[in-house]
């Protein structure tokens, strides 16, 4: 079992997915002109989603399954697309990947979710613990200005 703390920061993590990550498609709307393949691809990616969403896609060995988990305060869902039979395979990793096959998917169950206001589906924010022990600051390593030499030591301090 995981402390408040670290299953916290696990989620922050998990929220880059869609902030900067595989899942960004779900914060934008249209077709990405520098990837044509996208057009063939589904739906596109029509979701503008905004809310807080912590995910995680992926894909398996030789692009045989594609999956997206995605989670809201109050609701976990995942999606899978594969075959059952192993030797199914999608023609490339831009059709295969979790992010193109089952995120989409993922993205208009929510959007439909949304709504329906009657669900209850939150938008809100995660709720951080108080007091919390870890220090969750990752600008510092997405602009590259961590310089410090001592965050080797950081995990020291986590309590799992």
């Amino acid at each position: 079992v995981l402390s408040k703390d670290v299953s916290y920061a696990i989620l922050d993590l998990m929220k880059g997915v869609t902030q900067g990550g595989s899942g960004t498609r779900l914060r934008t709307t249209g077709f990405n002109k520098w990837r044509p393949e996208y057009d063939e691809i589904i739906t596109g990616y029509p979701y503008k989603l905004t809310n807080p969403i912590a995910g995680k896609t992926g894909t398996t060995q030789n692009n045989s399954d594609g999956w997206f988990m995605g989670m809201v305060p109050n609701l976990v869902t995942g999606v899978w697309v594969g075959g059952e039979e192993r030797s199914v395979h999608f023609k490339s990793i831009t059709y295969g990947q979790g992010a193109s096959m089952a995120l989409p998917i993922w993205g208009l169950y929510m959007t439909k979710n949304y709504a329906d206001e009657e669900l209850g589906i939150s938008k809100e924010d995660f709720v951080k613990p108080e007091n919390m022990s870890i220090e969750i600051d990752c600008d510092k390593f997405v602009e590259g200005t961590n310089t410090d030499s001592d965050t080797d030591d950081d995990l020291d301090d986590l309590d799992f």
